[in-house]
């Protein structure tokens, strides 16, 4: 049985990130998504265990100590991480993994674990994402211009990412974050079966191959 693929999703505040990364989630009920450790204060309507694993300061250095954490990092005064132990079960147990986290944390589960497949989602333009982190209704107007400041500092990153998907019209923005999760699944079967085909060599007839039910994956194979 083959591992998991871990998708890495990052983006700057606003840029609806999150969204879609629950939008994902809904319609692929077999992705996981990783719940994220956080030292700040939820937010209304989040809950715990659900959005976010909320833990004071004191614990979260515990788990870091500990070596419990993938990767962290501080934004916008607090404490933002991933649990390594929670990732490695749903991978070990074949499960398509989602990890939603800022370019910081992204760039440490790369260095941790480069087989990941990492997304960076982007907004339209400055106009829009500033339009967005007022319409959150969520900060004052100090904190979004922090946010925009941010956010210049975030997009010069985006080229260090697998792709890239801009999130101007959320449903095509979802359909495009659907079809790169399906072609990554589709890309380790494919190449199972090159490698399924040099063991087996030459002498493997289509009535064995159909017989361990693989002519099949075969056919599929070929097109590629």
């Amino acid at each position: 049985m083959s591992k998991g693929r871990l998708f890495v999703f990052a983006a700057p505040s606003g840029a609806g990130k999150t969204t879609l990364v629950h939008a994902m989630v809904a319609k692929h009920p077999e992705l996981r998504f990783s719940i994220s450790y956080t030292t700040r204060k939820p937010r209304r309507n989040e809950a715990n265990g659900v959005d976010y694993l909320f833990v004071d300061e004191q614990e979260f250095m515990r788990l870091r100590d500990q070596g419990e954490l993938l990767e962290y990092a501080e934004v916008f005064d607090h404490y933002y991480a991933t649990s390594r132990s929670q990732i490695e079960k749903h991978l070990a147990d074949s499960r398509n993994v989602i990890l939603e986290i800022d370019w910081q944390g992204a760039r440490q589960v790369r260095e941790s674990m480069p087989e990941c497949v990492s997304i960076f989602i982007l907004p339209p333009s400055r106009e829009a994402l500033r339009e967005r982190l007022q319409g959150r209704g969520q900060d004052d107007t100090a904190v979004i211009e922090r946010r925009m400041r941010d956010a210049v500092s975030e997009m010069s990153h985006y080229d260090e990412y697998d792709y890239l998907v801009i999130n101007d019209e959320f449903a095509t923005a979802l359909e495009q974050l659907r079809a790169i999760v399906t072609a990554e699944r589709l890309r380790e079967p494919r190449q199972a079966v090159g490698k399924l085909l040099r063991w087996l060599g030459e002498e493997w007839n289509d009535n064995c191959l159909e017989f361990h039910g693989l002519k099949n994956a075969v056919k599929t194979a070929s097109v590629w």
